[in-house]
């Protein structure tokens, strides 16, 4: 079947998304999307991703990058919402160097610890040096192709835990389009290696948010103050938010639970959120 079929998957999925926007008591009119499975060569071989935008009309495009659990229905519902806000959303698999997606269905019953074997390699194959500045380009391009992206608009792209990192790379590997980056809960943002993320400010053209967790920041207190200096220096436009009340992964539905209890934070997720629709409504023009 085409990519340009409506399946039954795809009315279901209109439906669906349609109510996660008035659930969350969005404010915008949520409009009816359309998810489609897509695969998309690469340098480095076949990505394939979940393509979901509005059933009609040409829209902003936006890449979210997943965290380390990857492309599962939880990254696909954040694309549903986003989209049904009226964005054509692309969630690229970050392992599909080493794997199909997904990896996980539901990451809150993976066990982290007994899984680390698995997802550091994982982890490892879409950190490495060059694999970002490869595949960014190549996703774009292909956003740019498609009949659902308003290519007079900016692109954004948002990414959580792991993908925050993955933002910064995106925004400095295709400074020209990607127009807005947010991080939530990002890891590894600020390091003392010379291929840090946060080193790359002089490469971004886009307005940036960075959304940190309570625990983060208290493991590593000087990263905010790295982050802002850096973007600062470079004269881009950077916000940067901690989140008193949150931990590391509070945005992510089926985030597995802490020591504590439950990581993801429905008040503080929300309010996430409404910083991100902020973000590109000013940023994605």
């Amino acid at each position: 079947m085409s990519n340009d079929e409506l399946t039954r998957r795809d009315f279901v999925s209109m439906t669906v998304a349609a109510g996660l926007a008035a659930a969350a008591g969005s404010d915008v009119a949520a409009q009816q999307v359309v998810e489609k499975t897509v695969e998309i060569k690469t340098p480095d071989g076949t990505c394939d991703a979940a393509f979901i935008h509005p059933a009609s009309g040409a829209h902003p495009a936006v890449i979210i990058w997943p965290d380390a659990f990857g492309l599962r229905p939880s990254m696909r519902d954040l694309a549903k919402r986003l989209a049904a806000a009226g964005y054509s959303v692309l969630v690229p698999n970050p392992f599909y160097r080493m794997a199909k997606s997904p990896l996980y269905e539901d990451a809150s019953k993976v066990n982290f610890q007994t899984e680390r074997p698995k997802i550091t390699p994982l982890i490892g194959s879409i950190q490495a040096d060059g694999t970002v500045e490869r595949d960014a380009p190549t996703l774009v391009a292909w956003l740019d192709m498609q009949k659902e992206v308003d290519r007079n608009k900016k692109i954004g792209t948002q990414g959580y835990c792991m993908g925050g990192g993955l933002v910064v790379r995106t925004a400095a590997a295709v400074p020209n389009r990607v127009g807005a980056g947010a991080s939530f809960h990002g890891g590894g943002l600020v390091t003392d290696r010379p291929n840090s993320p946060h080193l790359l400010a002089a490469k971004v053209k886009a307005r940036m948010y960075f959304g940190i967790a309570i625990n983060d920041d208290m493991q590593q207190p000087d990263a905010k103050t790295k982050l802002k200096e850096a973007f600062d220096a470079a004269k881009v436009p950077a916000e940067i938010e901690v989140y008193s009340m949150a931990q590391h992964g509070w945005c992510v539905p089926d985030m597995p639970a802490g020591p504590n209890g439950p990581i993801y934070n429905q008040a503080d997720a929300e309010r996430a959120w409404a910083k991100l629709l902020t973000l590109y409504k000013t940023a994605l023009v």
